[in-house]
């Protein structure tokens, strides 16, 4: 299927590895010149053939090697995220400094990246699709901070579809469940921490999160597909498609 968007330009935020690097190669098979901001390059992201740029997009001053492009992005994947410790805590047990890192990294950074493009993406009639996650739906935690700054994006992605719609931008919120990435399957990333509160093996841990999430294909999502679906939504096929949240979490939330 053609999706019409050789030619165009992309920022993909977190795009070194797991669903930002896989949309990045989406991206690039469809044509679109890809700018991938990451805040450390990777060689994976390199060998896409996108135009790889270090930016860390926690900080105000990150969004800085970004602007170059300001004028010429026709669309924005803000796709940034994830935490830094402390997610398996109960609320009591989470500071000050850890909301902050979580809403600067989860929140913060797509609201500054946003604002700095949104000028150029509105006379260029352009998409912007922000990656929250399935806790924004089911925020109660660990990790009760992450999730409320996804659901502060999905929020975002809201309001921003209201505001530009008139310019001709389009915004959307694409939602994945728990997906084979470094979140879940790095020894030291969440899946590993949420398997050592449980006194589990990581690996034994990964085959049961299908089933205690209630997902209803009984698998972890793949990067590829969530970027399939990120790539479908900031087509010209999509044209009728804004203000809504996409979830790809394998049935696992049941609120419509």
């Amino acid at each position: 299927m053609d999706l019409h968007l050789h030619g165009k330009t992309a920022i993909v935020t977190g795009a070194g590895r797991g669903i930002g690097l896989a949309t990045v190669r989406a991206l690039v098979t469809e044509g679109v010149h890809v700018v991938g901001a990451t805040r450390t390059v990777t060689e994976e992201l390199q060998a896409t053939g996108a135009t790889a740029v270090s930016a860390d997009l926690s900080s105000a001053a990150g969004v800085e090697p970004l602007l170059g492009w300001a004028d010429q992005v026709d669309l924005l994947v803000n796709n940034v995220g994830g935490g830094r410790g402390g997610e398996t805590s109960g609320f009591l047990d989470l500071d000050d400094d850890h909301w902050d890192q979580m809403l600067q990294m989860n929140l913060m950074s797509a609201v500054r990246v946003s604002r700095a493009l949104l000028p150029g993406l509105a006379a260029r009639g352009g998409v912007i699709v922000n990656v929250s996650s399935m806790g924004a739906w089911q925020p109660a935690g660990p990790p009760l901070a992450y999730n409320v700054a996804k659901a502060a994006l999905k929020a975002l992605g809201k309001g921003l579809a209201g505001e530009f719609s008139r310019q001709g931008v389009r915004v959307v919120t694409v939602t994945p469940g728990p997906t084979r990435t470094g979140v879940w399957e790095s020894p030291d990333g969440l899946g590993a921490a949420f398997a050592a509160a449980a006194g589990a093996p990581h690996d034994q841990f990964l085959t049961q999160v299908p089933t205690m999430l209630g997902m209803l294909t009984g698998r972890l999502a793949e990067p590829d597909e969530v970027a399939a679906l990120i790539t479908f939504l900031v087509s010209p096929l999509a044209a009728s498609i804004t203000g809504s949240d996409h979830r790809i979490d394998g049935g696992a939330v049941k609120v419509a």
